[in-house]
C-alpha cells in the first residue's frame, strides 16, 4: 500500500501538469514560475540542510573503522579503513563517494531453516546503485546542452559517447536504457524482498516513482511523442538568461517532464536524497581515527569549574594525614615544628 500511495501521488502530479497546460493553458506557470521557484527552493534548502549539519555538535570522535589503526611501528596500519591523517580521510572519502566502497562491502543476513543465520554478499545492490547514480549524472550533464550556447566541448563529447552505438532514430542513449534497468531493480528490490519491503516507507518509494516518471517522460519526448527541440532550447535559454518566453510547438509531455523535475527539486532538500551532501559531513567518515595520539575536546562543551585532585588534597591534606590516608604531596612542617625537630 505504501508503494501504491506513492505511485498514485506521482500519477496525480502528471495529471495536474497535463490538465494545467492542456486544458487550462497555464504554460507560463508550469514552464517558468514553478521551475524558478523549484531551483530557488533547492538551492536555499540544500544550503540550510548542510549548514544545519555543519553546526551539529560532535562530542566524540566517532569514526567508523574496519581496519587496523595506527599503533606500534611493527603493526601494519590500514590507512584507508582506519585513517590517522588528513590524506587518509581524503582517500577514504574519495573511494566512498566515487566507488561506494562501504556499499560494496555490504552483506545481507538470511535465515535458513528457521534457526540458522547466514551472511552473504550483496554486490547486486552495489552494482545497480552505482549504475543508477552514474547514469543520472550523465543525463544531468548531457542536458546542459539545453542551457548553454555555444555548447561546451565536454558536453558534446559526452553526448556522442552516450550515443556511440548509433541505434534507432533518434539515436538511442545508453544512459536511458541503463537508468531504467537500475531503477527497475531498486524498485523491485523494495517490493519483492520481504525484509526490505518491511522497512520501506512512502519516502523510499516516492523518489523512485518520481525519478522514474522523469525518465519515462523524457524518453517519450525523444523517441515516441516528438517535441520541437529548438523550441525547448529557446525556452531553457530564456530561463537561464532571465528572459523567459513560451515558444509555440512545445507539447504537453515537455511540461509534464519539467513539472516532475521541478517537484524533484522541491522535494530533494527535504528527503533522503540529501545524502548527496550529507556524506561529506558524516563524522563517521570524515574524521581521523587518531584518538591514541590526540585528545578530542568537544568545542561545544559547557564551561565547567573543575576541582582537581591536587586542589582537593591541598585543601584537606592535614585531615587526610590525621586520618591515615595516603597523600601524594607530604604535609609541610611549620617553622616551629622544624625548630623543635632540630633541638
Amino acid at each position: 500500500m505504501k508503494a501504491i500511495y506513492s505511485l498514485f501521488l506521482v500519477i496525480a502530479l502528471v495529471l495536474l501538469a497535463m490538465i494545467g497546460t492542456g486544458a487550462l493553458g497555464l504554460e507560463l506557470l508550469f514552464g517558468v514560475i514553478i521551475p524558478y521557484l523549484a531551483v530557488l527552493a533547492f538551492v536555499v534548502g540544500f544550503i540550510l540542510r548542510v549548514a544545519g549539519w555543519g553546526k551539529s555538535a560532535v562530542p566524540f570522535r566517532i569514526t567508523t573503522t574496519c581496519g587496523q589503526g595506527k599503533s606500534m611501528p611493527w603493526v601494519k596500519q590500514n590507512k584507508i579503513e582506519n585513517p590517522s591523517s588528513t590524506w587518509g580521510v581524503v582517500a577514504r572519502m574519495f573511494f566512498e563517494v566515487v566507488l561506494f566502497r562501504s556499499l560494496f562491502r555490504n552483506t545481507k543476513l538470511e535465515m535458513h531453516g528457521g534457526n540458522g543465520i547466514a551472511y552473504s554478499s550483496s554486490k547486486w545492490l552495489w552494482l545497480f546503485a552505482i549504475i543508477f547514480h552514474y547514469t543520472f549524472l550523465v543525463i544531468f550533464l548531457r542536458h546542459m546542452r539545453f542551457f548553454t550556447e555555444p555548447v561546451p566541448l565536454p558536453f558534446e563529447m559526452l553526448d556522442r559517447l552516450d550515443s556511440m552505438l548509433q541505434i534507432w532514430t533518434p539515436t538511442l542513449y545508453l544512459s536511458s536504457v541503463f537508468i531504467l534497468i537500475a531503477l527497475g531493480y531498486l524498485l523491485l528490490r523494495r517490493l519483492l524482498v520481504p525484509t526490505t519491503r518491511y522497512i520501506s516507507q512512502p519516502s523510499d518509494y516516492f523518489p523512485l516513482f518520481l525519478i522514474l516518471g522523469v525518465v519515462i517522460s523524457g524518453i517519450l519526448m525523444r523517441y515516441f511523442i516528438k517535441t520541437d527541440i529548438m523550441a525547448v532550447k529557446e525556452l531553457t535559454m530564456g530561463l537561464v538568461t532571465f528572459r523567459p518566453v513560451i515558444p509555440e510547438g512545445i507539447g504537453i509531455v515537455f511540461f509534464v517532464h519539467m513539472f516532475l523535475v521541478s517537484v524533484l527539486l522541491f522535494y530533494f532538500p527535504l528527503s533522503k536524497l540529501m545524502h548527496m551532501g550529507g556524506v561529506f559531513l558524516s563524522p563517521t567518515r570524515n574524521m581521523t581515527g587518531n584518538t591514541r595520539e590526540v585528545r578530542h575536546v568537544n568545542p561545544w562543551n559547557y564551561p565547567v569549574k573543575l576541582h582537581t585532585y591536587e586542589a582537593y588534597e591541598d585543601e584537606f591534606r592535614e585531615k587526610m594525614v590525621e586520618a591515615g590516608l595516603p597523600v601524594v604531596k607530604p604535609l609541610e612542617e611549620t617553622s616551629e615544628e622544624k625548630a623543635e625537630n632540630k633541638e
